[in-house]
């Protein structure tokens, strides 16, 4: 079946060799953080009573739209390791300690989620792909996350490190590649972030940390991904048709990442917003002519969008003219967990299936066929897949 089938056909038939996602899972720390309450609590645990920095927060903390977040840091943490909010120790040894063991633990819980929903054995994954921009260590976290779960010791393992925000989608990338081109095998795709690693007391000579604190969550996410179904067992929910990455020249600087003594030092540029919007229908344009749409069909498909912040949904929204609801899920993730680096398109692609699922049970329109799952990184790095929705 090519193209023109898969366009025309059922939303059940599943094209051959195409990789599909046939579970999802996720998991969090315990720590919920309300909104409302982190100004407050940040500024009382990091021994800081700067009266303008804390008007800067709240400010920030009410135009990102975020709900509430879960968080690795904990009271606990800072009374075990108080060096954290001193200015200019070297921590960075302190951080990974913690980091480490919770990106994993975070890991297992959201893999085994998965494979739960998956309900085939964990001796039926053949490669595992770990993303994570939390840990460094040698031998990496793939292969604690794979001990962690019992995975068999041939399972392949890849792992990508500090692709920020657009890992999750080139995550999935590459697993589609591994999934498509070794037949019968079921790739395990987890990722794991946590903000400790980059966690630092407010500075008027860094306010841009404050964007971080106001915007960014900790978790994990799963996926297992492989092609031609089992059709008693697997449930495909997406087909994975074509995936693309694209880097912006010379715009490396800004999403900038370095790993210092005192942990990860970041900034991010006010002009990613711009960035985005000005290159991205281009990007859109060379996934959407694969199935035959142009850019007067955007409103025709579904989006699963990394939520980087508010001002980049809006930018998109805004530039390709799409209706209000094409982005809820998205808006919905963000609310709900901040922005969670490379996890969150696992959130937002979770959200849209009980959102398709609530539309058909409602018989309403919106449950498209044909749609775009999209991440922004540093590069400027764009990650794109189109994709077609399986579930019924």
């Amino acid at each position: 079946m090519g193209i023109e089938d898969a366009v025309h056909g059922s939303k059940t038939v599943v094209t051959p060799g195409k990789a599909t996602i046939l579970a999802l899972g996720k998991a969090f720390p315990p720590q919920l953080v309300m909104q409302e309450f982190l100004v407050d609590g940040y500024f009382r645990n990091t021994n800081c009573d700067d009266p303008d920095l804390k008007q800067k927060l709240t400010r920030l903390c009410k135009t990102t739209t975020v709900k509430t977040r879960y968080v690795v840091m904990s009271e606990e943490i800072l009374n075990q390791y108080p060096e954290l909010v001193v200015e200019g120790l070297p921590t960075v040894k302190q951080r990974l300690d913690i980091c480490n063991p919770a990106v994993t633990e975070m890991a297992i819980e959201a893999a085994q989620s998965c494979i739960k929903n998956w309900g085939r054995p964990i001796s039926d994954i053949t490669h595992l792909v770990y993303v994570s921009s939390s840990e460094v260590r040698l031998p990496g976290g793939d292969l604690y996350l794979a001990k962690g779960l019992g995975l068999r010791p041939e399972t392949q393992r890849v792992m990508l490190n500090f692709s920020g925000c657009s890992g999750g989608v080139a995550g999935i990338r590459v697993a589609k590649d591994i999934a498509e081109n070794n037949p019968g095998s079921r790739v395990l795709l987890a990722t794991s972030e946590t903000t400790i690693i980059g966690f630092r007391p407010p500075s008027a000579e860094r306010p841009y940390d404050l964007v971080g604190v106001a915007l960014f969550g900790d978790g994990a996410g799963a996926m297992i991904v492989g092609s031609s179904p089992e059709p008693s067992i697997e449930r495909p929910l997406f087909e994975l048709h074509t995936s693309m990455q694209h880097f912006l020249p010379d715009t490396e600087k800004i999403i900038d990442g370095r790993l210092t003594e005192e942990g990860i030092s970041f900034k991010l540029g006010r002009e990613l917003p711009q960035i985005i919007e000005d290159n991205i229908e281009g990007f859109c344009a060379r996934l959407m002519e694969v199935a035959g749409y142009s850019e007067k069909d955007y409103n025709k498909m579904f989006w699963a969008v990394h939520p980087g912040g508010p001002a980049i949904l809006n930018r998109m929204e805004k530039k390709l003219d799409l209706l209000p609801e094409k982005l809820n899920a998205s808006r919905r993730a963000l609310a709900d967990f901040g922005n969670a680096s490379s996890n969150t398109i696992v959130y937002v692609l979770e959200y849209m299936l009980e959102e398709n699922k609530i539309a058909r049970k409602e018989d309403q329109k919106g449950n498209e066929e044909w749609g775009l799952i999209l991440a922004f990184g540093p590069g400027i790095t764009f990650e794109g897949i189109l994709t077609r929705t399986l579930a019924v």
